[in-house]
C-alpha cells in the first residue's frame, strides 16, 4: 500500500529495500521502472494527467525530496523509512550489480556526459559493465529504443528531467528488452564530474535543495513550486478533519 501525498503514491521503503526489490525485478527479467518524484513533481501531477498515470504505473516510487517526508508527515500518513535519493539508491545498485557483471545502459544529458559518467562509474564499480550511452537529444523515440535492446542492458538510466523521463518510460517500457529502468534527473552530471552533489551536512538535513539553489540561482523559478505544495499539504490537512466527520 502507497502512502498518498497530494494524489501521489509513494512506497515506504528504505534504500536497502528498494535495491532488493530492483534487483528481484532485474533478475525476474520484469518490464517495469522506477521513479523518484520530489514536491515539483507531485505539483505537475496536479495538471498533468499523462504523468501522474506514468508515475502511478511505477513499480517503485521513491520518495526523493525532503519535502515529500514532510508532507507526508503533516497529513498524518508519514513515510517512516524515510527519504530514498534517487542517486543514492542507484549508487547501491551499482554495487550490487558489480558482484554479477550487472550490465547498465546511460541515456541522457548533454553529448560526452553519458560516456564520461560511464567512465566513471567502471572505475567506481569494477565489475559493472557500461553497455551503451546515448545522450539526451534526439528527435525519435524508434532508434534509441533499438540502440538500447541491443545494448542487452539489466537496467537503463533514463536522465532527461521531469517530466520527460518518466513521460517516456511509461510509453516505451513495452518496447524496450530491459528488465529495469529508472528515471534519474540530472544524475549523469554528477556520476560524470560535471556537478557536485551537496556536501554530506546538507544532505543529512534534507538541504540539498537549498545548496543547489545557492549554486544555481537560476533555479528559483523551478523552488517557486515548493510554498505552494507546503500550502496545499496543510490545507488538505485542514480540511481532512471536516470529511471526517460528515
Amino acid at each position: 500500500m502507497r502512502v498518498n501525498v497530494l494524489g501521489v503514491g509513494f512506497d515506504d521503503t528504505s534504500i536497502e529495500q528498494a535495491v532488493s526489490r530492483a534487483c528481484e525485478m532485474i533478475s525476474g527479467g520484469e518490464k517495469a521502472y522506477v521513479v523518484t518524484p520530489n514536491p515539483e513533481i507531485v505539483w505537475m501531477c496536479r495538471r498533468d494527467d499523462e504523468l501522474s498515470a506514468a508515475i502511478s504505473e511505477a513499480a517503485l516510487v521513491l520518495p526523493d525530496g525532503i519535502g515529500i517526508i514532510l508532507g507526508a508527515k503533516i497529513l498524518g500518513t508519514p513515510l517512516a523509512c524515510g527519504r530514498v535519493p534517487g542517486i543514492d539508491f542507484v549508487a547501491v545498485l551499482f554495487e550490487k550489480m558489480a558482484g554479477f557483471c550487472g550490465r547498465v545502459f546511460l541515456f541522457g544529458g548533454k553529448p560526452g556526459v553519458a560516456e564520461e559518467a560511464g567512465l566513471r562509474l567502471s572505475e567506481m564499480h569494477p565489475g559493472l559493465v557500461i553497455a551503451g550511452t546515448a545522450d539526451g537529444y534526439f528527435d525519435d523515440d524508434g532508434p534509441i529504443v533499438e540502440r538500447i535492446n541491443a545494448a542487452e542492458p539489466d537496467l537503463l538510466l533514463v536522465c532527461l528531467g521531469a517530466p520527460k523521463q518518466e513521460l517516456w518510460m511509461a510509453r516505451n517500457i513495452g518496447r524496450l528488452c530491459v528488465p529495469l529502468c529508472a528515471g534519474l534527473g540530472g544524475s549523469l552530471d554528477v556520476f560524470a564530474g560535471n556537478v557536485r552533489r551537496a556536501p554530506v551536512f546538507f544532505q543529512k538535513l534534507g538541504l540539498e535543495w537549498f545548496y543547489r539553489l545557492v549554486c544555481q540561482p537560476s533555479r528559483i523559478k523551478r523552488m517557486i513550486t515548493l510554498p505552494m505544495f507546503v500550502i496545499a499539504v496543510v490545507m488538505r490537512r485542514l480540511r481532512a478533519p471536516l470529511k471526517n466527520a460528515e
